[in-house]
C-alpha cells in the first residue's frame, strides 16, 4: 500500500487541539453528556470507548456542527467552536472531517467525484489539484483502480474506505471515526481496519475514535477514555486501561467485550 503524505491537514500548533469545558448535552430529560471537560493534543490518537449510549458519538456530533450543546464550550484549535458566530464555525469545521458508521456517499457520483466535490466547492481547490489528490488517497486506501465506479458497484467495505479518502480529501487537522466497521460484513472489517492503522501510524493527523474493536483501539491509541453516563470516569494509555484498569465499570465494560 502506498504511504500517504504525512501532511495530511494544515499544520497544527503543538499542545492542544480540541477542548470541552464543562459541556452538557441533553435530549428532552435525557442528559448524554454531564458538565463533560476533556481535551486532545495535536496528533494524538484518542478512542473513546464505553456502553451504547454514554455520550461517545454525541461527542463527535457536536465537534461536526451536526448538535449544539446546552451547556459549556468547545474549542478547537484554540477559537470557540461554541458558542461562536455562524462564519467562524465555516471555518474551523473545514479543519474536522469525519467517517460515518454508514457511507453517505453520493449515490449518482462516481468515486472520483465523490472525493473532489468538497474539496472544490468547499475549500476552492481547482478541478486538477483535487484530482490529483483524490487519485492519491484512492491508491492509499488501496482503490486506485475503481474511481470511475460508482457506489453501488462497490463493496461496504470499499464504501467505507472512499468515505475514509473524501474525509481526508478536505486536509483536515482531525479525523472522527464513528464506528466506522459497525455496518460492514464480519469479513470486511479487516481491510478498512488497516487502511485506518496505516494512516494512524504514517501521518501527522490527530484521530478521535469511537469503536467496540478494542485490538484496534489498542493498536492507534495514544490514549482510551473510558465513558460512563456522559462523563470520562478512566482514562490512560492502551496498556494501562486494557491491562489494568481501576474504575469498576471500565473492568466490567471490558469484561463484557473482551
Amino acid at each position: 500500500m502506498k504511504e500517504p503524505d504525512a501532511r495530511t491537514g494544515p499544520p497544527a500548533a503543538d499542545g492542544e487541539l480540541i477542548r470541552f469545558d464543562q459541556v452538557t448535552k441533553r435530549f428532552g430529560d435525557h442528559t448524554v453528556l454531564d458538565r463533560l471537560d476533556f481535551s486532545v493534543d495535536a496528533g494524538r490518537h484518542v478512542t473513546l470507548i464505553g456502553p451504547s449510549g454514554s455520550g461517545k458519538t454525541t461527542i463527535l456530533r457536536l465537534l461536526m456542527t451536526l448538535a449544539t450543546p446546552d451547556e459549556g464550550t468547545i474549542t478547537v484549535g484554540g477559537q470557540r467552536l461554541f458558542p461562536a458566530g455562524e462564519k467562524q464555525v465555516r471555518e474551523i469545521r473545514k479543519n474536522v472531517g469525519m467517517v460515518f458508521q454508514q457511507f453517505n456517499l453520493f449515490p449518482n457520483m462516481r468515486v472520483l467525484r465523490n472525493i473532489t466535490e468538497a474539496p472544490v466547492t468547499v475549500l476552492g481547490l481547482s478541478k486538477d489539484e483535487a484530482e490529483q489528490r483524490a487519485r492519491e488517497l484512492l491508491d492509499l486506501v488501496g482503490l486506485g483502480e475503481h474511481l470511475d465506479k460508482y457506489p453501488s458497484q462497490l463493496s461496504g467495505g470499499q464504501q467505507q474506505r472512499v468515505a475514509i479518502a473524501r474525509a481526508l480529501a478536505m486536509r483536515p487537522q482531525v479525523l472522527l471515526l464513528d464506528e466506522v466497521t459497525s455496518a460492514l460484513d464480519p469479513e470486511l472489517v479487516a481491510g478498512v481496519l488497516d487502511v485506518l492503522r496505516d494512516i494512524a501510524h504514517t501521518t501527522d493527523i490527530t484521530m478521535l475514535c469511537v469503536t467496540h474493536e478494542m485490538g484496534f483501539a489498542r493498536d492507534i491509541s495514544d490514549q482510551i477514555l473510558m465513558f460512563d453516563s456522559g462523563r470520562v470516569i478512566e482514562s490512560g494509555a492502551p496498556e494501562k486501561i486494557f491491562s489494568e484498569p481501576e474504575h469498576p465499570r471500565t473492568r466490567e465494560f471490558l469484561g463484557a467485550v473482551l
